[in-house]
């Protein structure tokens, strides 16, 4: 006899949603239809490469842009292809997996796929697992990373490189995906070089990742992943400003993930409409000084509290602190003495600081101060993602409110509340879009090795039109780079994409955001939509709308 006075329930292991989005058949191009007709040809349109990186790639340089064509079918032989995840998790990864997995299955029936575990350390170390069928099924249209796990090692050591060198050529692989952002797609141009260099045949694909954007230019429309992270990042701020305007008493600081460029922060103000948001791009290119984002911080809010609004949801991007002219100028100087003594405290930090950085220093509240000495990345810069920016922010104001009360400039009631909206976004059911654009690079890479292409990344183009209607294509990973100093030295890097200063987007955004500051135009988009109306369940990025 049960003791227990609930009724006892059989709990399914996995829910109802995740049978449904497994169940999800991906929309693809008319081009990747038929695997066996499809023809990767040289296009006319030219890929220019700037000379001094041919010194780092005499090999792989000067390769032609590829675009998919229908032709006469062909004949195709067993490929044994590998995959790794590289770099932190973008929602639409295992569709990539998986598209790779059912265009080799297509193409000869005795392929196989491996992937490499726990990112690029994988292959230096030759650890991996085969995928088949029954595994793979249940990572169909999932979020996050955890069919083969990913990591950030990169491979650039002649030791590391050497050990991938043997790694593919004991798993006699035809070809090696690279899934992964613009570092790690730089990984597999070094890949490609180097086994060009030593005669191996393993072809190298790259894939576009990162939830940033700032993958992107004029052959990669976006980076996969984005989306679904600025639609997760726009529920939750829709919420919180459906929030604001209840309590009417709260004002929200908010900061969105983008280590570099500030799409994401540009991506959400569009589908939210908040009060205030800060673009880096724009404030580095209108140098202004962290007091004059303060003060306007402050003169919205004492506008607001004029009409009795006493409540507000502003928009900060992960990386304004670097754009910012004198703290930049602060992170560069720091960088370089923490990169001589990286256990330095405040007192000492400050001691070794130029005056001017002196100045700047001394102003940020001392919690800032310590962030700003953490551990540096791997390429000896700060970890901006550990900076409490929208706290720096939101007490720096504080001070500035009290000051204007004491002076009698303006007496609003401020309550601030501050957020960081940013794992959120990276693993959660990817948008129908991020499924289908995922499946396509997975098909596409497949077939990019199929016709002996490496020293590519995948690209689908025309994403703005049904999927149906999508191009596919490879684009040369040298044609991307361009030179930056890393550590003292010249590097050759693919080239982040910064938000365009004089692109639609952000005139869009130019001509509505003024009357966003005293008018509640919020805009609640609500949970990304997988069923039933296309207009709903189809969007694209909003700024990707804009820019095509």
């Amino acid at each position: 006899m049960s003791l227990s006075i609930y009724p006892s329930v059989d709990v399914e292991s996995i829910h109802a949603l995740q049978k449904a989005r497994q169940a999800y058949l991906p929309k693809i191009p008319h081009l990747l239809r038929d695997p066996f007709a499809l023809h990767l040809v040289s296009s006319d349109e030219k890929c220019s490469v700037d000379e001094k990186i041919k010194g780092f790639f005499p090999l792989t340089c000067g390769q032609p842009l590829l675009k998919g064509k229908k032709g006469e079918r062909r004949e195709t032989k067993p490929l044994q292809i590998g995959v790794v995840l590289s770099g932190g998790q973008a929602a639409g990864g295992h569709n990539v997996i998986v598209g790779i997995y059912d265009s080799l299955k297509l193409l000869h029936p005795n392929s196989r796929l491996f992937g490499f575990l726990d990112g690029p350390g994988g292959i230096v170390a030759g650890r991996s697992r085969e995928l088949d069928l029954t595994y793979l099924d249940s990572y169909r249209n999932q979020g996050g990373f955890d069919m083969i796990g990913a990591g950030r090692d990169k491979i650039e050591t002649e030791e590391q490189l050497n050990a991938s060198l043997a790694t593919v050529q004991t798993m006699k692989l035809d070809g090696l995906v690279i899934i992964g952002g613009d570092d790690s797609n730089t990984n597999a141009a070094i890949l490609t070089e180097y086994f060009k260099k030593r005669g191996c045949a393993t072809k190298v694909i790259g894939v576009p990742k990162t939830i940033d954007g700032d993958l992107k230019n004029s052959f990669v429309a976006t980076s996969f992943g984005f989306d679904t992270a600025c639609k997760v990042y726009s529920e939750i701020i829709g919420n919180i400003a459906r929030d604001a305007a209840s309590a009417k008493k709260y004002y929200h600081f908010i900061r969105l993930m983008g280590r570099s460029a500030s799409h994401v922060a540009l991506e959400c103000a569009l589908a939210t409409h908040p009060n205030l948001v800060f673009i880096g791009e724009e404030i580095a290119f209108k140098k202004r000084e962290l007091s004059h984002i303060v003060e306007e911080i402050a003169e919205l809010i004492c506008k607001r509290s004029q009409i009795g609004k006493h409540y507000g949801v502003i928009l900060i991007p992960e990386g304004l602190i670097e754009f910012i002219p004198e703290i930049a100028s602060l992170i560069k100087e720091l960088n370089h003495i923490l990169a001589k003594d990286p256990y330095l405290d405040v007192k000492s930090a400050h001691e070794k600081l130029s005056s001017n950085s002196q100045k700047s220093f001394s102003s940020l509240p001392e919690l800032i101060q310590q962030q700003l000495l953490l551990n540096r990345d791997s390429h000896g810069n700060v970890q901006v993602s550990f900076i409490e920016t929208q706290r720096l922010l939101m007490e720096l104001v504080e001070a500035e409110i009290g000051n204007r009360i004491k002076k009698g400039i303006c007496s609003p009631k401020f309550a601030p509340i501050h957020h960081f909206l940013g794992y959120e976004g990276r693993a959660g059911y990817p948008s129908n879009f991020d499924c289908n654009y995922c499946y396509a690079l997975g098909l596409t890479a497949t077939q990019l090795i199929s016709h002996g292409a490496t020293g590519y990344m995948a690209c689908i183009s025309d994403l703005t039109k049904s999927p149906q209607e999508w191009g596919v294509g490879g684009v040369p990973l040298t044609a991307l780079m361009y030179l930056e100093v890393r550590k003292g030295k010249e590097k050759p890097v693919i080239q982040k994409a910064f938000v365009d200063l004089n692109g639609r987007p952000f005139a869009e955004l130019e001509r509505r955001r003024k009357q966003w500051e005293l008018q509640d135009e919020y805009c609640n988009p609500g949970p990304i939509q997988f069923f039933g109306d296309p207009s709903l369940t189809e969007q694209v990025p909003l700024t990707l709308l804009l820019e095509t």
